[in-house]
């Protein structure tokens, strides 16, 4: 009885978000998007019965037809996928070809022989200092909504935490004392994050004009929000918010909480602070994750070369005229 290639390979990426679920712990955020992008490589292989029941068959010209399916894609505005999109897409299909291997044990298609798309460099939005205290004061400190948003971008910047980690807050799990927390990322990875004094200021500003006996550090005080049971704020709504204080401030791009964070990274670059410190701060895996800051930064160096370098050949041609 043959196998439809559907199901047999439908069932490896059951096996496999399983797999990230339980051994890896994956977010159930990260399980969603690594099975939305598998879905489509399914049902593309489905529709064309390209594989049947050898997994030898997932061979470089199933996958390189694969890639050409996505540069040819049309999304529902008619336009095609990002590159950055597409590389996705690869980067799934190498993780899947990858559990096939190791814990499957099934002779397959090496990953590494999948070539990734080459990308432009990655760009980094962040705000300069002058930047961030205009953001800072966008919010109406008057009313207690105004005072939560304080905080909160206060906390994002002070932590370069990400909104998913900053919504996840809970008031006894913060050390305003201390002036520092523990928080779980991406992956399982616990980190310890610091508050500045500015970001302990104005939490204890708005904890003490709170009535309520809610568990999460950022709740909604909106009459709608009252009336939920979960008062929590969501990561939709705290980036809604932030985009709407950018767009007040005047700042030259949209801003996201992720905006913060990056701000947060080379802040401390330009500072002086070194990148493995940087990476742990910001609970990066991999240095390489982290190494994009190091880009940003290029133009700190310019200001140096150009504030120092040549100067004493300067001298030595005045002297010669």
């Amino acid at each position: 009885m043959e196998i439809e290639s559907g199901n047999l390979v439908q069932g490896w990426v059951r096996e496999f978000l399983e797999h990230l679920e339980i051994e890896k712990n994956y977010s159930q955020l990260t399980l969603l998007t690594y099975g939305k992008l598998l879905h489509r490589f399914t049902g593309w292989l489905n529709e064309r019965q390209l594989v049947t029941k050898d997994a030898a068959e997932l061979d470089l010209e199933t996958i390189r037809q694969y890639r050409l399916y996505l540069a040819r894609l049309r999304t529902d505005q008619g336009k095609p996928l990002k590159k950055v999109t597409q590389a996705y897409h690869v980067i799934a299909l190498r993780s899947l070809l990858r559990f096939l291997i190791t814990q499957k044990r099934l002779s397959v298609l090496s990953p590494e022989l999948v070539e990734l798309p080459k990308l432009p460099q990655r760009s980094v939005n962040f705000l300069s200092i002058e930047q961030i205290e205009d953001l800072l004061k966008m919010p109406d400190i008057v009313s207690i909504s105004g005072l939560r948003d304080r905080a909160m971008m206060e906390t994002l910047f002070s932590t370069g935490l990400r909104v998913s980690e900053l919504v996840s807050l809970n008031c006894e799990q913060v050390n305003l004392d201390r002036r520092e927390f523990g928080v779980v990322g991406k992956g399982g990875k616990a980190r310890v994050v610091f508050l500045s004094q500015e970001a302990v200021f104005w939490l204890r500003q708005y904890l003490e004009k709170r009535n309520d006996e809610c568990h999460p550090l950022f709740i909604s005080h909106s009459e709608r929000g009252k009336q939920s049971l979960d008062r929590r704020l969501t990561a939709r709504s705290v980036e809604r918010l932030v985009r709407a204080y950018g767009q007040r401030a005047r700042l030259p791009f949209e801003i996201k909480p992720h905006t913060l964070r990056h701000s947060f990274a080379t802040d401390l670059l330009f500072a002086g602070a070194d990148i493995r410190s940087v990476q742990e701060m910001l609970g990066h895996a991999s240095i390489r994750t982290t190494q994009v800051y190091t880009h940003v930064t290029d133009r700190q160096l310019r200001d140096v070369h150009r504030a120092f370098h040549g100067h004493s050949r300067s001298d030595s041609s005045e002297q010669d005229k």
